[in-house]
């Protein structure tokens, strides 16, 4: 017997009712079949690559580091257009976004495109004036008056002039022309341009961010205005976020999502297991309730580093130092301690969540996997041979690996160019490619990230044997006989098996082997991970102490490329897990691996003919992660 959280009973699930449904699509190929197996389906089929975070020229941390491209300029390039760069070079895609989100910070929302051209009532202001000054210095005085007008604002000392909000003209137009930019490059079944902003809440330089995501077209979105971090039209406390969320939606009728980002970046505040905003007091059930109600996904990894998991936490997982951001928090205020990266990594926070569920009934932290550059440079480019950084001073030039791009020497904290990661996409299976089908599978979990190639991955938990890989139709078999990324499980005494299927980018590398991640609870309550390598590319075995031997390297930096002489196109299985115990609460999830391929940083050092220090990455394993399937015991 199995379950799928669908829209309909989207927070019965989240609060662990165990419910059972039907999604239509079940109900469909359940059905007698046409001849044409492509009749009467409407299950999902589509999967949809796009970025969920994304920033032009009008938020201030990029427009204040010399970004000059647009919000139109941006949805030309996501389509596959041709743009010159913030530093005049050309640049394109290799192939166009399906759906696209600009997500611009909402504070002070066109302030920055004011203080560049010195509008009168910047002028007027001692502080303004200052600003002004110092951008059009350009070079280092405007890269440090950027970082300055970002940390004056996290820390509440910017003048009320600088303080953009809504009910102010400039505000108001900008958000109307946000709005007006994506209607007119949004095209149904073609090209998706969401709604969407950035939350921005700081506290003491700790990132709370959210990407506040609308199903909804300009007739509902311009029926308000974003919320904001700064008092009084806003709050750094994630719970009037959620206040403001479903005002919203009693308001218009609409619907609306958010999206945790970058919870490396918050000193283990993002995910605390305790309310930070009431003096560390235990969570109240409301609480619980309303998090799982509003907060389904988070973002697994971007530029500023991988959030899955962290060498500390996972000491066994040969994997785990993938892309880490060590680094404190965003200002670079604070040294990050060991104590704090339980909160922070998405699979640390995963058995957390089943603690809540086990103790508490709700899981606050069910969460399911997006992609996201957050990119400040209007361009996401998320191949590593077309790399445009991740602001203006990360363009590619000769010097970008080794600038030293912030901070903090009281702390002795401070990173280079070379440090920051190509994003990579958010991957939705949706039924069409409109504002609604994109939003639908993002709310029910049906999305996975890789972080950056175009893999495609299938990951459905049931009843499943071998002979169901005979079947080239995966996703009939997949939905007929159990859930895919994101469901519920609900086993009635057998062990789960799972199917997982992967296919390479097509214009990609091989793929090394596709792992299961199982996270769950103890008797004592305590938490427990293991992977699992399920199905592997090559004659390899696994050795006595059951590790896999690497798949090899092909990689030749002096070109720099590879071959794909090792690993295989596609693998698929079906897994049953060896140590399930009904009576623990668990999760599972797949991570594929593709074989090692040159970073972006090899590019650099081949095409500007510059030898990079021994410190600097050359060499990646590129990677998808599903979201996760959860099993919960009955009673």
């Amino acid at each position: 017997m199995f379950k799928l959280c669908t829209k309909m009973t989207s927070l019965a699930c989240a609060t662990g009712l165990m419910v059972l449904t039907t999604p239509a699509w079940t109900q469909e190929i359940t059905a007698e079949s046409a001849y044409s197996p492509h009749a009467n389906r409407d299950f999902p089929t589509m999967a949809l690559f796009g970025d969920t975070h994304v920033h032009s020229a009008l938020s201030a941390d990029a427009g204040g580091g010399g970004t000059t491209l647009m919000p139109r300029d941006m949805y030309r390039f996501a389509r596959g257009g041709q743009v010159s760069s913030n530093t005049g070079q050309p640049v394109k895609l290799p192939r166009p976004f399906d759906f696209y989100m600009l997500t611009e910070h909402t504070d002070g929302m066109g302030v920055i495109t004011d203080i560049m051209r010195g509008a009168p009532n910047i002028m007027a202001d001692e502080q303004g004036k200052k600003f002004h000054e110092e951008f059009a210095k350009g070079g280092e005085a405007a890269k440090q008056a950027s970082i300055d007008l970002i940390a004056q604002f996290s820390q509440g000392t910017l003048s009320d002039a600088l303080l953009y909000q809504p009910g102010s003209e400039g505000y108001d137009n900008t958000w109307k022309d946000l709005v007006q930019a994506a209607e007119e490059f949004n095209e149904p079944h073609v090209f998706t341009a969401m709604i969407a902003y950035e939350w921005t809440s700081l506290v003491a330089g700790n990132n709370l961010h959210r990407n506040v995501i609308f199903r909804d077209g300009p007739s509902r979105a311009l029926q308000v205005s974003p919320f904001l971090m700064a008092p009084p039209m806003g709050s750094p406390d994630p719970r009037d976020l959620w206040k403001w969320m479903q005002a919203y939606e009693d308001k218009t009728g609409g619907d609306v999502l958010a999206i945790p980002h970058n919870p490396n970046l918050s000193n283990g505040i993002m995910f605390a297991p305790n309310d930070t905003f009431r003096d560390g007091a235990e969570f109240d059930p409301e609480y619980l309730k309303t998090r799982a109600q509003w907060e389904k996904l988070v973002e697994i990894g971007q530029t500023k580093g991988d959030s899955e998991t962290h060498p500390l936490l996972s000491p066994t997982d040969e994997f785990a130092d993938y892309e880490n951001w060590d680094w404190a928090n965003l200002d670079v205020s604070e040294a990050k301690t060991p104590e704090m990266l339980p909160f922070e990594y998405v699979r640390s926070v995963l058995q957390k969540g089943l603690t809540f569920e086990k103790d508490k009934g709700i899981n606050p932290f069910k969460l399911g996997f997006v992609g996201g550059s957050d990119i400040h440079t209007g361009l996401t480019t998320q191949d590593d041979d077309n790399f445009f950084g991740a602001f203006t001073w990360m363009e590619p030039s000769e010097t970008r690996a080794n600038s030293v791009a912030k901070g903090n020497v009281k702390l002795g904290i401070s990173y280079k160019g070379w440090q920051y990661a190509t994003p990579g996409p958010t991957v939705v299976w949706a039924t069409e490619n409109t504002r609604a089908g994109v939003f639908d599978a993002l709310e029910r979990r049906e999305v996975y990230a890789t972080t950056g190639p175009r893999i495609t991955v299938r990951f459905f938990g049931g009843d499943f044997d071998i002979d169901d890989l005979k079947h080239r139709d995966l996703a009939r078999v997949g939905y007929t006989k159990g859930v895919p990324m994101g469901g519920d499980l609900d086993v009635t005494g057998d062990t789960p098996t799972f199917l997982v299927y992967a296919m390479r980018d097509p214009i990609g590398a091989n793929l090394d082997r596709v792992q299961i991640v199982k996270g769950w609870t103890q008797p004592d309550g305590s938490t427990q991970e293991k992977v699992y390598d399920v199905v592997w590319s090559g004659g390899r075995a696994p050795s006595a102490d059951g590790k896999l031997p690497p798949v090899g390297n092909t990689v030749d930096l002096s070109i720099p490329s590879w071959t794909n002489d090792i690993g295989k196109a596609e693998l698929a299985t079906v897994w049953a897990d060896p140590d399930f115990d009904p009576s623990q609460h668990a999760f599972y999830y797949a991570r594929v691996i593709e074989i090692p391929t040159p970073r972006w940083t090899a590019y650099d050092a081949a095409r500007f003919d510059i030898k990079m220090p021994d410190e600097v990455k050359m060499i990646t394993q590129e990677r998808a992660y599903t979201s996760p399937i959860w099993y919960s015991p009955e009673g």
